[in-house]
């Protein structure tokens, strides 16, 4: 809390006056004017630089260790995404003493993405691929200690520990938190919600729904239990709309290998779904909703980081 708050209030332009017994947060606040008040008259003034504080006491506590699966687990519920983690390369943990505060995933990259060719100015061939790229695919911080700049701290030191040529993620925070590029990597490319994405989020706003709370199945559902059935058929409809592109994303399943699943299977997937299964389908929905950026590492190899 003190960290943030000097960081807020040097945004701002604001000054802040603090009186307070605790003198452990003098590293977090930086004040410029520092007044210590003993006993009687006896008073100490000091004086320094109004620079903003980049880190936090606490991010100069943690640690990384090899992280396990389990690890994630233990915070997948703090991602956006929780389910569905694309095989792992390798993971990392974050540990503040011996609580668990981050963890960042790096696995196999997907066979295709956008931005990727503008990244290397060609095409990479799957041998490169397999031989040569690892994706970032999570990167999830326990609630109470975000806003302190782990992210970014989680990024830069596991980087180096990667002994793969190229590193690329697609994020949506990106757009607004930029902790991948303060960690040294490239934003290259950001990717707007594919058009009929648009068109479905509209015909559902006029159904009721509200594209704030799209991603929430809780409140997806209050909305499917209040319509009748004519209101469900079209909310399917909407959904049947979107490109075939994105139909085994919205159902959730697939044949192994399959890259795309058929109308004529999504429209039997859509026939039998519960109202619990379309509450996930529009919060999988509001996710595709969402504008994506693309971004690249060309990695050093090797390592000044200790992994414990």
């Amino acid at each position: 809390m003190a960290f943030n708050l000097q960081k807020l209030a040097r945004q701002l332009g604001k000054a802040v006056l603090v009186a307070t017994t605790h003198t452990d947060l003098f590293n977090d606040l930086k004040p410029s004017v520092y007044i210590h008040k003993r006993f009687g008259k006896e008073i100490r003034v000091r004086y320094f630089a109004n620079r903003l504080n980049k880190l936090c006491s606490l991010a100069k506590q943690t640690r990384v260790v090899e992280g396990t699966r389990q690890d994630y687990e233990k915070l997948a519920c703090f991602h956006y995404r929780s389910s569905q983690l694309p095989p792992p390369y390798k993971i990392f943990a974050l540990k503040h003493q011996n609580e668990l505060v981050g963890v960042i995933v790096y696995s196999y990259p997907p066979a295709t993405c956008f931005g990727r060719r503008q990244a290397l100015g060609r095409v990479a061939s799957l041998t490169e691929l397999n031989k040569d790229f690892v994706w970032i695919s999570r990167v999830v911080l326990q609630p109470k200690y975000r806003t302190i700049g782990l992210g970014a701290l989680l990024v830069k030191k596991t980087l180096p520990l990667i002994d793969r040529r190229y590193v690329e993620t697609i994020a949506v925070m990106a757009k607004y938190n930029p902790f991948f590029e303060r960690a040294g990597m490239t934003k290259i490319a950001q990717r707007k919600p594919h058009k009929s994405i648009l068109k479905a989020i509209e015909r559902l706003h006029k159904l009721g729904f509200n594209q704030v709370f799209l991603a929430s199945k809780q409140m997806n559902l209050q909305v499917l239990e209040g319509m009748d059935q004519k209101q469900v058929a079209e909310v399917k409809q909407a959904l049947l709309s979107v490109s075939n592109i994105y139909y085994k994303r919205l159902a959730a399943r697939g044949a192994r290998g399959q890259a795309f699943l058929r109308r004529i299977d999504f429209e039997k997937t859509l026939k039998s779904a519960t109202l619990q299964k379309l509450a996930q389908m529009l919060s999988t929905l509001s996710i595709l909703n969402q504008a994506k950026v693309y971004l690249f590492l060309k990695n050093p190899r090797g390592s000044d980081v200790k992994v414990n």
